[in-house]
């Protein structure tokens, strides 16, 4: 019998990158780290360094996480500091869904990439800002619940 595609398997460990690590990519591991506090291991990286975005910080203690703490990281210092030992990079910008196909020819990850909008070109006022970051929010968290839907360790 044939291995279930790449989608089915459930991974032990998962990356979030995008192209600075202040946005996207550490709402989504903040939003899989609350859904699976125990069953995975999840981190999140950049192409580049930036800083952490306040408005990504206020629209995630919206959905009940703190990550005022999270410190941007680039692929380069993840893989200094811990390795690239991940199951599954899902890749947010092209930039990063790029850079992570060029580090899976010698890493045994599976890639997937889910374009999501930047929000930090919204404009307006504070709240029609912070409601561009709300819907990158939901938008993430639709896209985990299906992805991650197969297994029983969610916890809502």
């Amino acid at each position: 019998m044939a291995a279930p595609p790449s989608r089915a398997r459930m991974p032990q460990s998962v990356l979030f990158a995008c192209g600075l690590n202040s946005v996207r990519s550490p709402m989504a591991e903040g939003l899989l780290q609350q859904m699976f506090p125990q069953a995975l291991y999840v981190r999140s990286a950049g192409v580049k360094k930036g800083e952490l975005d306040p408005f990504a910080v206020a629209a995630m203690a919206e959905f009940g996480r703190d990550i005022s703490s999270h410190k941007p990281i680039t692929f380069d210092e993840l893989e200094d500091w811990e390795g690239l030992n991940f199951d599954l990079i899902i890749t947010l910008s092209p930039e990063a869904h790029h850079k992570a196909l060029e580090l899976t020819r010698t890493l045994a990850a599976d890639v997937e990439y889910w374009p999501t909008p930047d929000p930090t070109g919204a404009e307006g006022n504070r709240e029609q800002k912070l409601a561009a970051y709300r819907e990158v929010c939901d938008m993430l968290l639709a896209h985990i619940r299906r992805r991650f839907a197969r297994t029983g360790a969610a916890s809502d």
